[in-house]
Order: structure tokens, then sequence, then C-alpha cells
């Protein structure tokens, strides 16, 4: 009788913590003040925060406020999800008339997606309201963006920060010890009926070896990495070309790369801002995809697009990038990835071999399948959202 009395007692405690931890939220998320969501083009954070919210659980309310842009309505409502859209010339402008928006409402936690500047400004019109910082890159916790004691300062008024990766995730604990308790990560995921591989694969002998980059034009990226290593493809590979997708701030940087690449005597077509709807496309057009960042890269999410498009992937042995990449089993890590020949190598290796790329690009999909879904990482934000709250 009392094992029965005991046991009885610790089902309804498990049931009381249950009780707890499984409550519907209303969650409220800010974006960026660059770009609406969801993004026309590029926009990753905005694309990763309206996938999150899309494949959060449908018994939890989601309010996203974003940019007003030009043929966006102000507010729209997509089941359990709410859109509403402001204006704002400049960061204090938007975040405003964020707040002017959201003041008075109530929310279980609120979500600031990779401004831990807008947290005391939150943190003031919310002083009891549980917040969360989703952090998509090191960029607005370093220099130039801010400094390393006012980082620390915005991120101590939150409750709970997310990094996209373990990588993240790690830098953050190291970087401010004072707050290593709080943090948490959640992989992105991707759009698996989306992005997935072409039916069939077009063979001819004076087909040209098409070598794809998707990402924003900037230095850290290592596009001349890339270019130069294409020059030293092309002495075995003479078909090599390069398509890259994605534009830039600085048409000087794209004018910059133009120069350099006629410089090179290579063949690279610039496509611009690609539609996120063409984007799919865009990797299926391919024979590889090569990612070479040269700065922290905190999860790079295009990798995970192009292996759930079937495409061989070479990346830099970077950041977050190897929690995604199994070096030659689901696709290629460069070490020295400052090295145009490092680059060079592989690229050549794949065009020439390919039973290895069919190999990495069928490997590649198992593994985005099983651990890059949006669904599981809404999931896992959902989880470290609750156990937050009910503490």
């Amino acid at each position: 009788m009392a094992c029965m009395n005991n046991l009885n007692m610790i089902t309804q405690m498990r049931r009381r913590r249950q009780e707890v931890i499984f409550f519907i939220m209303h969650i409220l998320i800010i974006a960026p003040e660059q770009i609406p969501v969801p993004p026309p083009v590029g926009g990753s954070v905005e694309h990763s925060i309206y996938q999150i919210a899309r494949n959060i659980s449908p018994e939890h309310q989601v309010t996203i406020i974003s940019r007003l842009r030009s043929g966006y309505p102000k507010k729209k409502i997509l089941g359990n999800i709410t859109l509403i859209r402001v204006a704002g010339r400049n960061k204090h402008d938007y975040l405003s008339n964020v707040i002017k928006t959201v003041k008075g409402q109530h929310y279980d936690m609120i979500q600031i997606d990779n401004r831990p500047r807008f947290v005391p400004t939150v943190r003031k019109a919310f002083p009891h309201t549980k917040i969360s910082v989703f952090l998509h890159s090191t960029t607005f916790i370093s220099s130039p963006m801010t400094t390393k004691k006012q980082a620390a300062s915005d991120l101590s008024g939150a409750n709970c920060i997310v990094g996209n990766s373990l990588s993240l995730q790690n830098h953050l604990k190291r970087t401010f010890p004072a707050i290593s308790g709080k943090v948490r990560y959640v992989h992105l995921g991707v759009d698996l009926d989306q992005f997935r591989p072409r039916k069939k694969k077009t063979t001819s002998a004076h087909r040209p070896f098409v070598i794809l980059f998707a990402g924003r034009l900037i230095p850290r990226k290592g596009i001349p990495v890339l270019m130069k290593a294409i020059k030293i493809v092309r002495k075995s590979i003479p078909s090599a070309r390069l398509h890259i997708a994605g534009g830039t701030g600085k048409l000087s940087y794209k004018k910059y790369l133009k120069e350099l690449a006629s410089s090179l005597r290579i063949s690279v077509t610039f496509k611009g801002y690609v539609p996120r709807s063409q984007m799919p496309g865009f990797y299926r057009s391919g024979d590889c995809f090569v990612c070479p960042s040269q700065g922290h890269e905190a999860f790079g999410l295009v990798n995970v697009e192009a292996m759930a498009s079937g495409i061989p992937t070479i990346a830099s042995r970077n950041g977050g990038i190897p929690e995604i990449i199994n070096h030659q089993q689901n696709g290629i890590l460069v070490t020295n990835y400052r090295s145009p020949e490092a680059f060079a190598k592989e690229i050549t290796n794949l065009a020439q071999n390919p039973s290895l790329a069919k190999k990495l690009s069928k490997q590649a999909r198992i593994d985005v399948t099983e651990k890059f879904s949006w669904r599981a990482a809404a999931r896992k934000l959902e989880k470290i959202y609750t156990s937050n709250i009910s503490q």
C-alpha cells in the first residue's frame, strides 16, 4: 500500500510538472529594422523568423513585428500568427514605433532577433516579461557595431540568449561569462519540400561545370578566395564557371569583384538578389556549391539549403559549419580556408569524381532531412521558452 501511495504521489508530481511546462504561450518576435517578414529577397534572419513561427505548435500565439514596406499590408493574420509592420527611417524610429504598437499588450516571451541594443528599451516597456535575444551571428555583439562592455550590458537585460549553433553558443559563453547560464542554441532548418534534388541531372560532354555561391557580397564571405580557386580549377576543368546569387550594400565592392574576375580571366555571372522563391532552382542549376567563409560563420543556412537540394557542398571548416557538414561523408570541409589552392583541390576532385559527388549529395539530403527541419527548430525553441517561463 505504501508503495502504491508513493507511486501515486510521484505520478501526481509529474503531472503537476507537466502542467507547469506545457501551457499556451503568446510570443512576440521583434525583427530587425531593415527588411519585412517574410523577406521578398535575401534576409536570412527574417526568413528564419518566418519559418520558425510557421512551425511553432498551433496552440501557441505568435505576433511578429517587422519593417513596413510598400506593397505589404500593415497587418495580416495567418492562423496563429499575426504579422504587424511598422515604419522606421532608422533603428531608433523603428523601435519607437514597435513599442508604441505593442505596449500594453500581454506576452509570455518577447524574442528580439539579432538586435541586443533593443533590449534596454524593450525591458523598460515590459519590466516583468521574459525577454529572449535570438542571435544569428556575432556581428551585433562585436566591433564595430558595439563594444564588448555594451553588448554585455545589453545581454544582461535578457532572460534567455539563443544562438543558431553550438559554435555561437560556446562563443557567447566564452565572451560573456556572466550570462553563460542563460545561453542556449537552436539549429536553423530548411523547407524540405521546396529545396529538393532535381529529378534528373543533365549530362553532356560539352556542358560546363557550374560552381555556385550564395550570400551577401561582403569581404568576410571569401568570394575573392573562391574566384582565385576557380582560376586554378580551370587548368584541369576549362569549362568551370561561377554563378553568384546575392547583393551588396556597397556597389564599390561588387565593382571590385567584377574587376577581379576580369583580371583572373574567369567566367563569373553575378545574378544579384535572387527572390527566395527562385533559390531552389538556383541551387539545382549547379554542379557544386562552395561556401568559403573567412570570418566566423555562426551557422551557414546556405549550406543546408544546398545540401537539401542535392548538390555536393564544399565549405570552410569554420564556426558552426562542421555541425552541418561531416567531412567526406555528406560534404567537404576545407581546413586551410584562406587558401585558394585548398578550395581548388576539392572542387577539382569533385568535378573529376562523379561517384564521389553523387555519394556526398545523397547522404547530405538524408542528413538534412533528419536533423535540419524548421519543425525541429521550432520545437526546440518552444522547449527552451516554456522552461524559461516556468522558472
